[in-house]
């Protein structure tokens, strides 16, 4: 077997355990997902057993992710994404971005015009305006958003959004199932300037 074969192998079982803690996940809630025993998910993890088909498949479903996720298959050369984007009757286009039930998840929307509709569900959202005018009702509140402006509210609160008009309007949604919110780890410009240096 060769080197590059073996070092591919080898990082599958460190990156199976990171996906089942990052998703909070105990072996034994796996092991009844998959009909994998523990130790036998143990072993796959620590390295002492080897990965096939057979186990990969069961544990790629039960994540909801893709296969080539857990292999981290070598390069092909070709660096573009390839995306599926959900189409509605009304003109509408979701793509989602992520694919981790459960955690943050990130879309990419151009929305068509559309009645309004309030809805309040349990979650956190952030918007992005990409292209065009958002009209987003928050309560008793309307607030347009244009390209480069963002929004991010409890979605416990009664809410809709879509263009502002009747062209449609292109965002970057995140939604935080559980109420968790995007983090932005820079500061804003105008507090840097007027740090001391």
């Amino acid at each position: 077997m060769d080197a590059e074969l073996e070092q591919t192998l080898a990082a599958i079982g460190p990156r199976l355990r990171a996906l089942r803690r990052d998703r909070g996940m105990t072996l034994e809630a796996l092991s009844a997902a998959t009909g994998i025993s523990v130790s036998g998910l143990s072993r796959v993890e620590s390295g002492r057993r080897r990965p096939t088909l057979e186990l990969l498949i069961p544990i790629a479903r039960a994540h909801r992710v893709a296969l080539d996720r857990l292999i981290a298959a070598p390069a092909t050369g070709d660096p573009r994404v390839h995306l599926t984007p959900r189409r509605h009757r009304n003109g509408s286009v979701l793509v989602p971005l992520t694919q981790y039930p459960g955690r943050l998840r990130v879309f990419k929307q151009v929305i068509a015009p559309k009645p309004r509709k309030l809805v309040t569900h349990a979650g956190y959202e952030w918007l992005f305006v990409l292209a065009g005018e958002l009209l987003l009702v928050l309560g008793e509140r309307e607030l347009t958003l244009r390209p480069g402006e963002v929004a991010e509210f409890d979605t416990a609160e009664p809410h809709w959004f879509g263009p502002s008009g009747d062209t449609p309007v292109e965002i970057l949604h995140i939604f935080g199932p559980q109420g968790d919110k995007a983090r932005v780890r820079a500061r804003p410009a105008a507090l840097r300037r007027h740090e001391p240096g």
